[in-house]
């Protein structure tokens, strides 16, 4: 029965298409026009860390925070196309609990090929309802790098499966993504945390999260080209960190995974990271002469209600 469900799966995954789109929905950017976003959130990349972004979005809004524009590269342009979307914190926290691995394997991957990412925008495109970045209720935007110039791209309209797609094209584990005559890879590379962009389009208060691990719990022993990729987004960060009003770094540990155990684990931390960052996120907000509800605290759940 199980080689049966795996067999019945892959036959799918084979059928799934190119996840080319018509030229009207292909991912770019647009200059925003009218009133400026008065709150960005800005979600940082990490693959499986990602988790971590549900607990603080949890936080965030029990406490009554609403963006006008979101923010992400890889795995925080999934999360956060998805929360744009109008799922809530807590529907997200359930997503992330049901989620399967195999759900974004590919009949390719097999052979120790590379992942085109194909699964990652078809989820994407049927949990925001196949509407585009341009309809979701709340403004977004998914960070990429062109491979061209590498230079960062915001994609503020189109299709939004494939512009998360492309937002995460992480070299040596995802085929570039072609978009128009040009291709891109993961934003990860340029701007693991896009604060610069959030403040490009003109966001009053800036709230970032980075789930990067933190350089002093390295372990001994791990690869030399993690400790070079972690020193290298630290650098990538600390240089757009001033341009945050806040910005939120929950020590999830150093090791990722994808398990029941770190996944709750994870969203708690972050959780208790973001509660004790609240009187911060509140001064910031005061200082743009804003402020959360007085009466968002009394809806807020049980501290640990991820773990349970």
């Amino acid at each position: 029965m199980r080689a049966a469900a795996l067999a019945a799966f892959l036959l799918l995954a084979g059928c799934m298409g190119t996840g080319e789109v018509s030229p009207d929905r292909l991912p770019r950017f647009v200059q925003p026009t009218g009133s400026k976003p008065k709150i960005a959130l800005v979600l940082g990349s990490g693959g499986p860390r990602g988790f971590a972004h549900i607990g603080v979005l949890k936080v965030l809004e029990d406490a009554g925070l609403h963006p006008d524009l979101i923010i992400g590269s890889s795995v925080g342009a999934m999360v956060g196309a998805l929360y744009a979307s109008g799922i809530s914190a807590r529907e997200l926290e359930q997503m992330a609990y049901r989620i399967k691995v195999i759900e974004f394997f590919e009949v390719g991957m097999l052979g120790g090929g590379l992942s085109s990412g194909l699964m990652t925008q078809h989820y994407v495109n049927e949990h925001v309802k196949d509407r585009t970045i341009e309809q979701l209720p709340i403004a977004f935007a998914a960070a990429a790098t062109r491979l061209s110039d590498r230079k960062l791209v915001l994609f503020n309209r189109g299709d939004t499966g494939l512009a998360v797609r492309a937002s995460g094209a992480s070299p040596g584990q995802f085929q570039p993504v072609k978009i128009g005559d040009e291709t891109y890879v993961d934003g990860d590379e340029l701007a693991p945390v896009p604060i610069h962009a959030a403040r490009m389009l003109g966001a009053e208060v800036v709230i970032a999260v980075d789930v990067s691990a933190y350089a002093e719990d390295t372990p001994p022993g791990v690869p030399q080209d993690w400790i070079d990729k972690d020193a290298r987004r630290a650098k990538q960060v600390k240089h757009e960190a001033p341009e945050a009003d806040v910005l939120l770094h929950p020590n999830i540990g150093y090791y990722a995974g994808y398990t029941d155990k770190y996944r709750r684990d994870s969203i708690a931390i972050a959780e208790k990271t973001t509660r004790e960052q609240l009187p911060k996120v509140r001064e910031a907000l005061a200082r743009a002469g804003l402020r959360l509800p007085q009466s968002a605290s009394s809806a807020r759940m049980p501290s640990g209600d991820a773990s349970r």
